[in-house]
């Protein structure tokens, strides 16, 4: 069989470009560690400042790079697991829960959520903040909706607020008896609130990942996540991970 049009084709010289810096991100830089100027880069390098970027823009893509707001490039963690496999069940804060309680307040449910619960749209409820970290660094977001059904030993209205609240919220819903959760998993663009919480540029991608956790034959809580795509991998238990690309 002949050679094909795609096969014939070059290398683009960014993409040749990537493959040295990516080198380099092994051997010479650790994680977190600042990267040169776009100026240094190229001139290092030897390429135009526009090949340079789009060989950076592609390696931030991949999750070897970020580019952090005041602080500029740097080189990105390894990627976090998000464990989307319903095998193990847990209510949030149990265990090894790696999510930082950030704040506890009364509100009301989007529409979509109140529905997965069973409750009217104007009916108030628990909504717990946690955020997830790597390197010190965030990468998910988690805003987690409780129906005081499902916390009678407090009121959405008159439980404290904060991280105080956030864990008293927590503590109460695992009085309950976890009989499963199931999860869904969406690709989505970053709101306003979540790229300024999780360091990115609104519209950046993210993975949406929303769990119902089920007990006494109906939803008790259900939790949406947002995990940086370019930071975050979908684990799937014992059948392996799958790479997310941006």
């Amino acid at each position: 069989m002949g050679t094909t049009q795609l096969e014939a084709a070059p290398e683009p010289k960014y993409w040749h470009l990537r493959n040295v810096i990516g080198e380099a991100l092994d051997t010479e830089f650790a994680v977190g560690e600042i990267l040169p100027n776009e100026r240094e880069l190229a001139a290092r390098f030897g390429v135009a400042r526009a090949t340079l970027r789009q060989a950076l823009e592609q390696l931030e893509l991949e999750g070897r790079l970020q580019r952090r707001r005041g602080v500029g490039t740097t080189v990105a963690p390894p990627r976090v697991g998000v464990d989307v496999s319903t095998a193990a069940h847990a209510w949030p804060g149990v265990g090894d829960d790696t999510w930082q309680p950030v704040d506890g307040v009364a509100g009301r449910a989007p529409s979509a959520v109140a529905r997965l619960l069973d409750i009217r749209s104007a009916e108030p409820v628990h909504i717990v903040r946690r955020l997830r970290l790597s390197a010190g660094l965030p990468v998910a977001a988690e805003l987690l909706y409780v129906p005081e059904l499902s916390v009678p030993g407090l009121t959405a209205t008159g439980a404290a607020g904060g991280p105080t609240g956030a864990r008293a919220v927590l503590r109460e819903l695992q009085r309950l008896s976890l009989d499963g959760q199931d999860r869904s998993v969406e690709l989505g663009s970053a709101r306003a609130d979540d790229a300024r919480e999780l360091d990115r540029l609104p519209g950046s991608p993210v993975l949406v990942v929303t769990t119902r956790y089920l007990s006494a034959g109906r939803t008790a809580a259900v939790s949406v996540a947002t995990y940086r795509a370019d930071t975050c991998r979908l684990t799937f238990g014992d059948s392996g991970d799958l790479a997310m690309a941006s």
